[in-house]
């Protein structure tokens, strides 16, 4: 394995940033390293990740005009072939993939993809990590070093921020990729400031919604509730009724909260990887053979345009007591 044992992260989702460092600390406290921030922007934004819990920090300036952060590749392989840290944790986000993909190939590596837990022993690191689209869980043990591990959001808990803590940041030298893609165009996409997985109740509607229009019935039970919404991937990607950042799955949010109420949903792995740990799970649904309900702690077999009103009132009525 490799010659230190610390632990750098990285991801050009500034969200995901906290929760990576989150988990290399816990790491590294079991390997004797230290958890490095490798970030790529403004040095201000740099300076942060000290804050989040960084013990150092590697910084590989700013991304030059008209290039894509793939582009940091180059440059990213040479700091860890230099360095050999022991991992590295890369956000699993589209360009993270991306990265990950291409860092392996150049360190001769494997990148182990949606990693969910670390356990290190004695003779190594164990990852465990989501295969076959979500469909199954499978443990891993890297022979050769550093490992690689892409990790979504929600496997770690951010730590407290530490306002006003700095440290030693290094500087990386810049390594044109021999060759790249180039950006012909750049359209601003609307997005959600939601975050799933800090929510402690979520409400999240799936294909038995019959249109978007009664998504405000979805929002009226949530905002009962003090919950958020959230939906499967095919509200969010094929439909387009909600941003794909409220979407809860494999390639969506990992969340853990308090309270689940799946609305209409089958319950498919690709949906259920990502909200299994969920303390309390309820599910409304007319078909009782669904996947979801067989899962579920409490389980309303019933049509939702029925069941939901009559929760809205019931919980209004409660609280208005």
């Amino acid at each position: 394995m490799a010659a230190n044992k610390d632990i750098w992260v990285f991801t050009e989702k500034t969200a995901l940033l906290p929760e990576l460092i989150a988990g290399a600390r816990n790491l590294a406290e079991q390997t004797g390293g230290k958890a490095v921030a490798v970030t790529l922007g403004p040095r201000q934004a740099a300076e942060k990740s000290f804050e989040m819990g960084a013990h150092m920090v590697l910084w590989l300036g700013e991304l030059p005009p008209g290039r894509l952060v793939e582009d940091a590749v180059p440059t990213l392989a040479e700091a860890v072939r230099t360095a050999q840290p022991f991992g590295v944790l890369i956000g699993a986000t589209t360009r993270g993939r991306a990265v990950a993909g291409r860092l392996a190939a150049r360190l001769g590596t494997a990148a182990l993809t949606d990693a969910l837990e670390f356990q290190y022993t004695n003779s190594g690191i164990q990852v465990k990590h989501m295969v076959f689209g979500g469909g199954a869980v499978r443990i891993d043990r890297p022979v050769t070093g550093p490992f690689l591990a892409t990790v979504g959001s929600g496997v770690f808990e951010p730590l407290p921020q530490a306002s006003g803590t700095s440290g030693e940041i290094q500087t990386a030298v810049w390594i044109d990729p021999p060759w790249q893609a180039v950006v012909v165009e750049r359209r601003q996409r609307e997005g959600s400031k939601v975050n799933l997985a800090a929510a402690k109740r979520v409400v999240c509607p799936g294909r038995g919604l019959k249109q978007q229009e009664d998504l405000g019935m979805i929002e009226e039970l949530a905002q009962a509730l003090s919950a958020e919404v959230a939906c499967t991937r095919p509200l969010a990607e094929g439909l387009n009724w909600l941003p794909r950042e409220r979407y809860i799955g494999i390639s969506g949010a990992m969340i853990k909260p308090d309270l689940y109420i799946g609305i209409g949903v089958s319950g498919q792995a690709q949906h259920t990887i990502g909200m299994n740990e969920s303390r309390v799970v309820v599910a409304i649904n007319k078909d009782r053979g669904a996947p979801l309900v067989a899962q579920a702690d409490y389980a309303i077999e019933g049509d939702l345009y029925a069941v939901v009103p009559a929760l809205i009132r019931a919980i209004k009525a409660h609280k208005g007591k």
